[in-house]
This record gives C-alpha cells, sequence and structure tokens, in this order.
C-alpha cells in the first residue's frame, strides 16, 4: 500500500533563472508531504550542475514551504562520489535523505534506498523511458528514478578541421590520431605551445572505465564482461586500442592526461586548447556560453569506429532515497518532483542541456528550437552500449577498479599492454568465480 501523500493544487508562476523565462506550473498536482522536514541531497557540481539542483530545490520550497533542502557537494568523480556515498551507508546515517547515483549503480544502492513504487503515484514511471526504469529496478523495487541521460561524444573544433582541410571529423580511431596530430602541429607552429589534439579522460577512476570500454567495444562488439559472464579483455583488438591510447599520451594529448577527469579535459577543451574532447553532452551548453574561447566553433558527434562499430559509453544519473532518512516520505516527494517532466524540461534548457528521461520531451518544441544539442544525439543515443553492471550488479564497482586499474597502467608505461590484459582478465574471472557466475 502506497504511504499517505497529501496532494494539493498549485497554481503558481515560478521564475526560472534561465535567461529570465518565466515558467508557468499551472494546475500541476504537487505532492506536499505533511509537517516539517529538513531534507539533504548529495547531489554532482561537474560544470553547472551543483547551481540546477539549487535552482529546482528553490522551486520545491516555494511550493512547499514546510520542507527546507539543503545541498551536500559531492566530487566530481564517479568513483570517489560513490566512496563516499559508501561511508554513509556503512554507518546507516540519515545525514543524506537524496543521492544523485551513477546508472550502474543499482545493484550496489538497492539495500540502502526505499521502493519509490511505495512513494510515487499511480503511472508515475510509466512517462520514462522503460528501458531507463527497468534499469534501475531490481527484484521489483524501483531503487531509483531517472533523471537525466547521457551518451558520450567527440566534440570537434569546426573551424580547424576547415584550416587543416578536413571535410569531416574523424570517422575512425586512427583517423582521429592523424587529424589531431596534424592539427596540433599546426597551431604550435602557428605560436600556441599549450595546444593539443586530444583530450579524454584518462585518471583512474569510473570515467577511465567509460573511455575504455568505448575503445573495447567498438573493436570488438563487447564490453569487458558480457551479459552471459564471459570475460573479454585479453584480444588482439584491445592490445592494439591500448597501444594506440598510451601512444596519445604525451603526444596528441597531454602527458597530465593520466591524472584528467571530465572538468580537466573541458578546462583545456573550452580555453581553445584542443582540436578533439572525448566528453559528455553537459559541455555543449557550457562550450557555448559567453565566457568559453571556442563557442560557436565546434560541433559534436558520435565517436568514432574500430573494427566493430562506433560505441558510446551509455551514462546518466538517478535520484534514489535513502532507508536511513528520518524524512522518506519528504524525501521522496522531492525526488520525484526533481525528476518530473517541467523539471527535467527545465534542466535541458539550461546552459548544461541535461537530456531527459522522458521521452516526450525529446518532440517539446521548446527544446527543439532553443537546444541544437537534441537534434545531435539521437546518432549518439543510437551507439551507446551499457557497461557490465547487471551481470555485476552490487560486484560492479570492483569489476570496474580491476579494467580501469589495468588500462591506467598500461596509459602511464608501468604495465605493458598484453600483461594488462593478462592480469585483468585473471582478475575478473576471480571475481566472476567468487559471485558464483
Amino acid at each position: 500500500m502506497k504511504r499517505r501523500i497529501v496532494s494539493v493544487m498549485v497554481v503558481a508562476l515560478l521564475l526560472a533563472a534561465f535567461g529570465g523565462m518565466a515558467v508557468r506550473a499551472q494546475d500541476m498536482m504537487m505532492a506536499c508531504p505533511e509537517g516539517e522536514a529538513n531534507i539533504v541531497i548529495a547531489a554532482g557540481a561537474v560544470g553547472v550542475e551543483f547551481e540546477l539542483v539549487q535552482e529546482q530545490a528553490d522551486r520545491y520550497m516555494a511550493m512547499c514551504p514546510n520542507i527546507t533542502i539543503r545541498l551536500l557537494e559531492t566530487p566530481d568523480l564517479a568513483t570517489d562520489r560513490l566512496g563516499l556515498y559508501q561511508q554513509f551507508w556503512e554507518a546507516q546515517t540519515g545525514d543524506v535523505d537524496i543521492y544523485q547515483t551513477d546508472v550502474i549503480w543499482a545493484g550496489i544502492i538497492a539495500e540502502h534506498v526505499v521502493d519509490l513504487n511505495d512513494y510515487a503515484p499511480e503511472g508515475y514511471f510509466d512517462q520514462f523511458f522503460p528501458a531507463m526504469v527497468a534499469g534501475q529496478n531490481i527484484d521489483g523495487r524501483q531503487v531509483a528514478v531517472p533523471w537525466f541521460t547521457d551518451a558520450a561524444g567527440l566534440y570537434y573544433r569546426t573551424d580547424l578541421l576547415e584550416k587543416y582541410g578536413f571535410d569531416a571529423p574523424p570517422a575512425t580511431w586512427d583517423e582521429l590520431t592523424e587529424m589531431a596530430q596534424v592539427i596540433q602541429d599546426g597551431e604550435r607552429a602557428a605560436g600556441n605551445s599549450e595546444f593539443f589534439g586530444f583530450v579524454w579522460q584518462g585518471n583512474a577512476y569510473e570515467g577511465l572505465t567509460c573511455d575504455a570500454h568505448e575503445w573495447l567495444v567498438s573493436e570488438t562488439g563487447e564490453t569487458f564482461i558480457s551479459p552471459t559472464g564471459e570475460v573479454n579483455v585479453n584480444n588482439p583488438e584491445f592490445v592494439a586500442a591500448l597501444e594506440r591510447a598510451a601512444g596519445w599520451v604525451g603526444t596528441i594529448s597531454p602527458t597530465g592526461v593520466t591524472t584528467y577527469g571530465e572538468e580537466a579535459s573541458r578546462a583545456v577543451w573550452q580555453a581553445g586548447n584542443a582540436a578533439f574532447m572525448r566528453n559528455w553532452p553537459y559541455a555543449y551548453g557550457l562550450g557555448n556560453s559567453a565566457d568559453s574561447a571556442v563557442a560557436g566553433l565546434f560541433d559534436y558527434a558520435p565517436l568514432p569506429m574500430g573494427a566493430a562499430s562506433a560505441a558510446a559509453c551509455l551514462g546518466g544519473w538517478q535520484l534514489a532515497v535513502s532507508r536511513y532518512s528520518a524524512n522518506p516520505e519528504a524525501a521522496a516527494s522531492v525526488a520525484l518532483f526533481l525528476a518530473s517532466y517541467e523539471e527535467q524540461k527545465l534542466r535541458a534548457l539550461s546552459p548544461q542541456g541535461a537530456n531527459p528521461t522522458i521521452p516526450a520531451l525529446y518532440d517539446d518544441p521548446d527544446l527543439i528550437e532553443a537546444n541544437p544539442l537534441f537534434a545531435r544525439m539521437g546518432p549518439i543515443l543510437a551507439t551507446a552500449y551499457p557497461r557490465p553492471s547487471g551481470i555485476t550488479a552490487a560486484r560492479y564497482n570492483d569489476a570496474s577498479v580491476i579494467f580501469f586499474s589495468g588500462v591506467h597502467s598500461v596509459l602511464t608505461g608501468s604495465t605493458d599492454a598484453q600483461t594488462a590484459v593478462e592480469d585483468m582478465e585473471l582478475d575478473l574471472q576471480d571475481l566472476l568465480e567468487d559471485m558464483g557466475i
């Protein structure tokens, strides 16, 4: 039985801080919980993400003044963020009520969060992409609500491609390597000694799992653990891909790329010091902001192909309510509001341009007119391939650490690629055996 929620009819004019635009929440059913409560949201701070959540929280508090919302800023790197969350969960603390969670954490978070089916209005989850809802459903429990989705792509400088005689962005990883070198050499010869051909995420964290997952899937058609539990790392195609990536370090990519996360890559790119960047859609709007050196000078395309296909890492973030919360009803009300149609629309219209998890929004004329990113996301989402979080469930992070640690050892030169994949294979097989797979 669903827990009792007081529904109130709200007719209000909400002012959103998106270019002074006024948003009318007309005849909107808003679930305001009874009593007073303080809710803490563990929120991301990549780009302007933190500011967007604060604006959403302000809108909720305007509707439900009996609820006070405070944000807790969390690390940019997903692996560091998960580590922080696990400290809270181990302590079973109610210090955080709502967690922003990665798409691949459903099996990890399941025992620490409530079943949102107990709090959501009837039919609430029908509005989302079914696969995204299913991906956050563990044994019939809806452990999180899809908030925004991601698929990585290739940012490229349109002006520099034209300058150096290239008609289109690179179609393959080898073409990327060659084009990046040509443009880098030319820009450095013109006086920009800080210019690089390609920036990406090479630090030892979940972001590197995403990058290397894309190299692997594009070459072999499968990620590092198949849905049937077969380990896919020790093959010539992946060895060659790792050797190619290691060859980027210190040539077309900065030596320090092995310490880069998303924001470090974006900083180089947005300063005008890179020809290509692998990153998520959030960097599109920010790259076209008034203070960006590359505003109007770039585009966004699917990642290059390997021998098998192009392959973007499927990403995205969800909202989950802690089962240790002292106010789960209020926390669920906030989480469901943040992921609602109108709120996702406002986030999509923001400079960060978060991709909605509600398919109807991709037909919304306001979004189509205001944000050209959506016209580019179809082909990129079509190449998206999930990481092996389903087969590994609660042990996904262990599998990912094995994978990105081995890849990082190749990028930094501490291990050769063949030895690294052999070690990864043994460690991943041991993990699966320990899991009974």
